[in-house]
């Protein structure tokens, strides 16, 4: 569909029902719904009649892996592999045996993502020993197939380590220069064992290149609260204050809670991002508190149905309520913030421009049968339609 698209009668996050002009892959303007005169349409126009539906900014997805999910093949019976570094090995035994590929598999959940409302996607892909640079040439080309429909970010993962992994840095180097947004860590001292030389190679690559820095960090308690105040330390040395994210964190889920109250403000003070899947299994960052005290936190699934886990799923309503879940989050407004997790603060942790439902903002808007934003959450209705940069990406049957 070309030219532009009027959505009739929809409400705005459950507020009043307006009529949303859209032109240019943009929101052009907003009127009440039913004025005399109507919002005027150019022509060329498509109509949209809302009927009262709830309109929604398009969802973020901000933390997943699409080279290593299995979307859309028949299921894997999963014998669960003990431990984080028995997991990574067990994958990568498995890619070529279970033929897994990163194009078909990836895109077949980008797809679903799409239809489920998401607009932007932030996935981490592996440079490793057995993958080198092949995944990434894979989803920069997969990006680009997508582009205009989902707005795809790759963060340059080395799931093995950097410095015990031979070759790795000259991978994740060429891996920034063919354009990956972002250079990614993991674990600087239980992978790599050297946390100085880990976060010196992570943050001297995204000085190099001018890129923004993504870190896997699972270690516990005070080990991790060691590696948030050296990640704090870099990040004010260069100056790249909203420009780092920390996915995971455990650790401030387990250290007691004024320690938790220091590390988070100094991640404020830095601004520095939290990530979160809001895990069933793990301790996970306080969500309130670390919003009061001025830390973004956003929300991703990070695995989705892989050779890791069988769970997950691309619908980051579902995931929204994981997080009003994890949080104990019971009222509707704190369903608000588990949905901004997956909008607002995932569009500014993750550095997405134009997001969000005033003119201007790009036309990435959802439409559920809802009446309130709580209400979406915890049910995730069905999306009626779904639209990207402007133009209609699904429309439910």
């Amino acid at each position: 569909m070309t030219g532009a698209l009027l959505l009739r009668d929809v409400r705005p996050m459950g507020g009043a029902a307006l009529d949303v002009l859209c032109e240019g892959g943009r929101i052009a303007a907003l009127a009440p719904a039913r004025a005399a005169p109507p919002l005027a349409a150019p022509g060329a126009t498509e109509v949209v009649e809302g009927g009262g539906a709830l309109l929604l900014p398009g969802l973020v997805e901000g933390h997943c892996h699409l080279d290593k999910t299995l979307w859309g093949r028949p299921w894997w019976v999963n014998a669960n592999a003990p431990s984080r570094e028995a997991r990574i090995a067990n994958e990568k035994r498995l890619r070529g045996p279970l033929g897994m590929d990163p194009v078909r598999e990836g895109g077949a959940l980008l797809a679903a993502h799409l239809a489920a409302g998401t607009t932007r996607l932030r996935s981490h892909v592996d440079v490793d020993e057995e993958s080198r640079l092949r995944h990434v040439e894979a989803l920069l080309g997969l990006r680009e197939t997508w582009r205009g429909r989902v707005e795809v970010q790759l963060v340059a993962f080395p799931q093995s380590g950097i410095v015990r992994t031979p070759g790795c840095e000259a991978w994740l180097d060429e891996a920034l220069r063919l354009g990956c947004d972002a250079v990614g860590g993991i674990d600087p001292s239980e992978v790599d064992r050297d946390p100085v030389r880990h976060l010196d190679l992570v943050f001297g690559l995204a000085a190099r290149h001018a890129k923004p820095v993504d870190i896997h960090l699972h270690e516990p308690g005070e080990l991790g609260a060691f590696a948030l105040s050296l990640i704090v330390e870099r990040t004010q040395a260069l100056g790249m204050a909203g420009r780092v994210v920390v996915s995971h964190g455990f650790c401030l889920g387990e250290v007691p809670a004024a320690r938790a109250d220091a590390l988070l403000s100094m991640l404020a003070e830095a601004g520095v991002a939290l990530c979160t899947s809001a895990p069933a299994g793990s301790a996970v960052p306080p969500l309130l508190r670390a919003r009061a005290l001025g830390v973004t936190v956003f929300a991703g699934n990070d695995n989705i149905r892989d050779t890791w886990s069988p769970y997950g799923a691309p619908d980051m309503l579902e995931r929204a309520m994981f997080v009003g879940m994890r949080n104990s989050l019971r009222s509707d407004a704190g369903l608000g913030t588990a949905f901004d997790a997956v909008t607002a603060s995932a569009a500014r942790g993750c550095g997405f421009e134009g997001h969000g439902l005033a003119v201007g903002d790009r036309a990435d808007l959802v439409l559920v049968e809802a009446e309130t934003v709580a209400e979406a959450v915890v049910t995730h209705p069905p999306r009626r339609l779904v639209v990207s940069h402007g133009r209609i990406a699904h429309r439910a049957p």
